[in-house]
């Protein structure tokens, strides 16, 4: 199991320029203490995740990281050109030295993302499935002809190529069309840090009946901070969490206001994502030292874990890189 970083760039002080440093800083030092990976989100229209333009972001890692593998956690292609976005992912994957891995999803739940990129939360799904399928073949064929429901091309070639020969692709869904899709083309799934462990199953086995030979690749992101204790863990976590909670609760609200945006939130398993307080410290490696190793080990038993991705649970950047240092030290090598 590989170790990563999970990026949201939560803006807890209302100050962009400040969140987007620190992450620097904590993907810098993850990077030092030998984490394999960091995966960085996108959202749009939202003070409180400022990760707008992801590849942008994740082009100035690459200059300032030499062997961490960033990815994107991920790309909502429904909103964007495939045909810039398979330029941009070859461009990255070159300035990169071949470190990318590219996540992929519809996104959601955020209406406002939807409304201003016009395109309806019916059809975000198969739009970024369109997508997926040009930027593939974009990526690795030359003289692209392709007629989708979505996009056109006629004969196009995009230079550069990607350094990689085949640059790993995860899929961020709870859908049983789009495991599907990920499962027959063996792209890996990602899971989000809101999702239960049974809903995780539910994705993982759905996915296995088809292909059981490409599902070991599993990104799974956590909220996490350990402690000495897991009272002082939970102390630590629980503002962090809160703010959180909050600002999905108030986006869960908004969108079961209208009927017509019901569903959005609506994983496989029937169950709606849960943003409750004690729900998320349910879900998250939250606690002392023996709390999270056990976590972890069951994380990795029930699902077959390729890289866990966490996402310190703190509003203090010291505290963060410390809890960084201390998981490496007293949970990593146990685990």
């Amino acid at each position: 199991m590989k170790t990563g970083l999970f990026c949201n760039y939560e803006n807890h002080y209302q100050n962009a320029h400040r969140v987007i440093f620190e992450q620097v800083t904590l993907v810098k030092y993850a990077e030092s203490l030998d984490f394999e990976e960091a995966w960085i989100t996108e959202h749009h229209f939202n003070d409180f995740s400022v990760s707008s333009s992801t590849l942008v972001l994740m082009a100035h890692l690459a200059s300032i990281t030499h062997k961490i593998r960033l990815g994107s956690a991920a790309l909502l292609l429904a909103f964007h050109n495939p045909i810039i976005i398979a330029q941009s992912i070859a461009t990255l994957d070159n300035l990169c030295n071949g470190r990318l891995s590219i996540g992929i999803a519809k996104g959601g739940p955020f209406p406002e993302q939807n409304k201003h990129f016009a395109t309806s939360m019916s059809e975000s799904r198969s739009k970024t499935l369109e997508a997926m399928t040009l930027i593939h073949k974009l990526l690795y064929y030359n003289d692209v002809s392709f007629i989708g429901e979505y996009y056109q091309c006629l004969g196009v070639t995009i230079y550069p190529k990607p350094l990689q020969k085949s640059i790993s692709v995860y899929v961020a869904t709870s859908d049983d069309d789009t495991l599907k899709f990920s499962a027959i083309k063996s792209l890996g799934l990602m899971g989000g840090t809101q999702f239960s462990l049974n809903t995780l199953k539910s994705n993982v086995t759905k996915y296995r009946a088809i292909n059981s030979s490409g599902s070991d690749r599993l990104m799974l992101a956590r909220f996490f901070f350990v402690a000495r204790t897991n009272e002082e863990a939970v102390s630590e976590a629980l503002p962090f969490l809160r703010i959180f909670s909050q600002r999905m609760k108030a986006v869960k609200n908004q969108v079961q206001s209208d009927d017509n945006h019901s569903q959005h939130l609506m994983p496989i398993s029937g169950q709606k994502a849960s943003f409750n307080e004690e729900d998320l410290l349910e879900n998250s490696i939250i606690g002392d030292v023996t709390t999270c190793r056990d976590k972890i080990k069951r994380f990795q038993d029930e699902l077959n874990l390729g890289t866990l991705a966490l996402n310190p649970c703190s509003l203090d950047l010291q505290k963060k890189l410390e809890n960084l240092a201390l998981y490496n030290q007293e949970v990593r090598n146990y685990v």
